[in-house]
């Protein structure tokens, strides 16, 4: 088996890339495993800054097959050819993919370093395989070994505790344009209308919240506005509510809604807002754009996106090489782990050859030429002949040292069931 990662991020592509690398995201990991028996298993973890899938494979050899396959899922349903979403993924194995999905659910990727969003994100996506029956025990202890981490990162370091996210981040811009005195918004006078209702919108409001904003209206493209709020504590606009009509004394708008297209399109928002005069702000956190990116060039309008908030995030914190340390010991422990469940079966039936043919040849011996203190002396004596070769090929194992580990297997191999006779067994 081999850990197989093929990775697309804002590191390297355009946020508009990401966006159609992700179409119909939730179905790519059923597909990749119905496609191919090389491909034992599929995690997919995809957010507003990356989209990248976790496979389980059956076989090294089997990797390029696993990756076409991969192409020719996302191709058809992005509309790219399989050619170019190949290369939008960049592959990565063993250490690599585990280290980077560990560095991943720590924030050390992310468009903000040290966001806490993305450990949530990387356990749903454990979740969401789970429902579709696609989570192997290898990427099962993946992910929950990448929470382990990502908790191991925030306590010793600090990064995430401090309440950075790209939410903070969007709402530091927006603060620049709100009304409020001397260049500091007044939150508590600022009224906002929340779009969407899913798990950002749920981090935007906690964010406006303790900035000290109190009115909140929340709409949804979809209509589940009133749930949402009526559990938060904040107002809902009715299903099939006038979003431009709402937005008359609105001074600030979140929308992350992820709708299929724009909610708020420049066009309409223009003659929405003809003869406005009051100052409007717009953050837009949905990777899908729920805002047509024209809205910057309206009058009065100010437009805050993933795109500003990629370009002014904080610099890297001062605790980031111990984090980067932490991630990699962490990958380096994941792999030493898996490399003995993966390679103990060997080592498990060559004991099984001995210690189970010696129970078998002890109990066929009559009961009247049984010696029971000869045959514990003989257990004995065969598991001390097993042991050392074992804990060997264990350690070889866990050091990935394949030499040493077939040297350890070869002397289990050479250890023999003894002759158990009855005249054996009576001294």
């Amino acid at each position: 088996m081999v850990l197989l990662s093929l990775v697309a991020s804002h590191h390297d592509l355009d946020l508009t890339v990401l966006e159609r690398l992700q179409s119909d995201v939730h179905v790519v990991g059923k597909d990749l495993v119905a496609a191919t028996p090389a491909v034992t298993g599929a995690v997919v973890l995809a957010t507003c800054n990356r989209f990248e899938l976790y496979l389980d494979v059956d076989d090294v050899a089997h990797t390029p097959s696993a990756r076409r396959a991969v192409a020719d899922a996302v191709a058809a349903r992005s509309g790219y050819a399989p050619e170019q979403v190949a290369e939008h993924l960049r592959p990565l194995t063993g250490t690599d993919a585990s280290e980077h999905l560990f560095a991943v659910a720590s924030g050390l990727e992310s468009m903000v370093v040290g966001e806490r969003e993305i450990a949530g994100q990387v356990r749903r996506a454990l979740t969401s395989a789970r429902q579709d029956g696609t989570t192997t025990s290898t990427l099962e202890a993946l992910f929950q070994a990448a929470s382990r981490a990502s908790r191991s990162v925030e306590t010793a370091t600090g990064l995430g505790a401090t309440g950075r996210s790209v939410v903070g981040v969007a709402l530091d811009l927006a603060e620049r344009t709100l009304p409020g005195v001397d260049g500091s918004a007044d939150w508590a006078a600022v009224r906002c209308v929340l779009v969407g209702t899913g798990s950002y919108a749920g981090a935007s409001l906690a964010a406006l919240k303790a900035r000290g904003v109190r009115d909140v209206r929340v709409y949804s493209p979809s209509g589940r506005a009133g749930p949402f709020a009526a559990a938060r504590g904040v107002r809902a606009l009715p299903a099939g509510a006038d979003l431009l009509a709402e937005l008359r004394d609105v001074d600030l708008v979140v929308a992350c809604s992820g709708a299929a297209g724009a909610v708020l399109g420049v066009d309409a928002l223009a003659a929405a807002r003809r003869g406005e005069a009051r100052p409007l702000t717009v953050v837009d956190l949905a990777l899908r754009h729920d805002v047509d990116p024209d809205v910057r060039s309206l009058p009065g309008v100010a437009l805050v996106s993933l795109q500003s908030v990629a370009e002014h995030a904080p610099a890297e914190h001062a605790a980031l090489d111990q984090a980067r340390a932490l991630v990699e010991r962490a990958a380096e422990e994941f792999e030493a782990d898996r490399r003995v469940r993966d390679w103990d079966p060997a080592v498990v039936a060559e004991r099984t050859r001995v210690l189970g043919a010696l129970e078998t040849a002890l109990a066929a011996v009559p009961e009247d030429g049984r010696d029971e203190r000869r045959a514990r002396s003989l257990r004995r004596k065969v598991r001390a002949q097993l042991h050392a070769p074992t804990v060997a090929a264990r350690a070889a194992a866990r050091a990935g040292d394949a030499a040493a580990y077939a040297a350890a297997l070869a002397e289990l191999a050479a250890v023999d069931v003894p002759d158990v006779t009855p005249a054996t067994t009576r001294g």
